[in-house]
């Protein structure tokens, strides 16, 4: 039996990590949704991929809710566990099932708060344990695969993705300032972006010559084309990355893209454009750098969520004399 206030442990992963459910939300908790992701992005910073998350989070708990004839708003501590005990037994992985839970402890913290909810059902629960997981680091024969598939390309669109990889591997930035990089917060001549990350806090990061080149390369002969193609005012858009419209580049577009990249350099389809920021902090820490200096470049708030890279270097270490020492 689950210890009280504890979601069971679940170590098998389902299939998919999210399921959209079927019916409705009562419309009086949907708007109150939306006020709180409003709060979250206007008064937290939260960017658009933590909001979107919020939102199918608690949506799905809202239909789950009406389906089982509760009251999403004032539920009690039992019938939350009882969501998350349903999540379970439907294999959902402890990573998404501590999500969903992040998910309702920030909404019901805020409704508690504001005087919309009477209490707050999951501030007793807890979450599953995640297992230990160290950050994926890309080898470095597939990086040079990737970062070879527009590298010799002078199509615009070739020379805006062959930039954007670079960019990514160069800096450590998270995907989502990547796509909100503007034109004034690009400093090529001091080797240089602007970041305005998480909590809307910003930071310089320097970035290495080849990145530079290539985005040199793109601000000067693959934007202007891609806005000459859309027809439209190279003034129009303050976006440095642009879509083959000439429209600002979303995250989700640079998702897409680095997928299609990894499918044309053969390599693991599994890598995402975090594990790029992972390759590039555990090199700098392989490489020597102090751990300050990686935490102010990859915009950590607290210097133990650095010290992650650590533990990778040891981990390839260990790879390194296991591979190389006679005795294995």
């Amino acid at each position: 039996m689950a210890e009280q206030g504890r979601v069971p442990k679940q170590d098998h992963v389902p299939k998919q990590d999210h399921v959209p459910e079927q019916g409705s939300v009562p419309e009086a908790f949907a708007c109150l949704v939306e006020d709180f992701l409003w709060n979250m992005q206007v008064e937290r910073g939260a960017s658009p991929h933590t909001i979107r998350n919020y939102r199918i989070d608690l949506m799905d708990f809202g239909r789950w809710a009406t389906r089982r004839g509760f009251d999403p708003l004032t539920i009690n501590h039992k019938q939350a566990r009882l969501y998350l005990g349903e999540l379970d037994r439907a294999q959902y992985s402890r990573r998404t099932l501590n999500r969903r839970l992040s998910s309702l402890k920030s909404f019901f913290s805020w409704a508690v708060v504001a005087g919309i909810a009477p209490r707050d059902p999951v501030s007793v629960l807890q979450g599953p344990k995640n297992p230990a997981s160290l950050p994926r680091k890309i080898p470095v024969s597939d990086m040079a695969k990737i970062l070879g598939v527009y590298k010799s390309g002078t199509d615009p669109v070739s020379l805006r993705n062959q930039a954007i990889l670079e960019l990514l591997y160069a800096s450590g930035l998270r995907i989502s300032e990547a796509s909100g990089l503007l034109l004034d917060q690009v400093k090529l001549s001091q080797g240089l972006v602007s970041v305005v990350g998480k909590g809307d806090k910003q930071r310089q990061v320097p970035v290495h010559n080849l990145a530079i080149r290539a985005m040199t390369e793109y601000l000067w002969h693959g934007r202007p084309a891609l806005i000459a193609q859309a027809g439209k005012d190279a003034c129009a858009c303050e976006r440095f990355f642009l879509s083959n419209k000439a429209a600002p580049m979303s995250a989700d577009s640079m998702r897409i893209m680095f997928k299609r990249t990894l499918q044309l350099a053969g390599v693991d389809p599994g890598y995402t454009p975090h594990d790029m920021r992972h390759t590039f902090a555990t090199d700098l820490v392989e490489g020597g750098a102090d751990l300050r200096s990686v935490q102010e470049m990859l915009g950590h708030s607290s210097l133990s969520t650095t010290q992650i890279y650590t533990h990778v270097s040891v981990a390839h270490l260990k790879d390194e004399h296991h591979r190389s020492h006679p005795r294995g």
